[in-house]
């Protein structure tokens, strides 16, 4: 165990780990477990949804929602502010760290990944790899479709446009799309009076 725990912590600080240990597979096996059973509730079971979900993540606000089915490698590196939406099938690879803030909203099929491969195959044939975290900053939109790859920092009072893929860090306040994403607009910052 203390191997293991030495590896889970290269993981999460962005190092080279070895993920052939057998505890890594147990616990991504005890996730997909929790993810069952979270899938496959009655969609008015709200109360055992939201127990499962806080059992789940690192961390989460008061008010959250995932729609059935959410998917996710180990849940307890994921962490979501207030106000939280996620539609369909949301797919979060969680090796490494992933924030999300206040005011998310993700459409359906969106991915977050943070697991990294070699391009070189040798490498990546002796099961090599590392991940980088990602963040989500605060009143984001995540359009259908998107993906955010590893390493990725989006800021505050963003739009992902839909079906964008997300290579590289996204200031606050402007509206992003394509593949590889890039700035289409820019979005002024919330009038604090306008909600007057």
């Amino acid at each position: 165990m203390e191997k293991f725990n030495k590896e889970w912590q290269k993981m999460l600080g962005g190092e080279i780990y070895d993920a052939s240990l057998p505890e890594f597979y147990t616990k991504l096996v005890e996730t997909r477990k929790t993810l069952w059973r979270f899938n496959n509730l009655n969609p008015g079971q709200t109360d055992e949804m939201q127990t499962i979900l806080r059992g789940l993540l690192g961390s989460c606000g008061k008010r959250i929602l995932i729609n059935q089915p959410f998917r996710c490698d180990y849940g307890c590196n994921i962490f979501v502010g207030e106000n939280f939406l996620a539609n369909f099938n949301l797919t979060i690879l969680d090796e490494a760290k992933v924030t999300i803030g206040d005011n998310a909203f993700i459409g359906p099929n969106v991915s977050i990944f943070t697991a990294c491969h070699p391009l070189d195959h040798e490498r990546r044939d002796r099961n090599i790899q590392w991940a980088e975290p990602v963040t989500i900053g605060n009143s984001v939109w995540v359009g259908g479709g998107a993906i955010i790859l590893p390493g990725v920092n989006i800021g505050n009072n963003v739009v992902i446009g839909a079906g964008a893929v997300v290579t590289r860090n996204v200031p606050d306040n402007v509206a992003v799309a394509g593949n590889p994403a890039k700035i289409i607009k820019e979005i002024p910052p919330a009038d604090p009076d306008s909600r007057k």
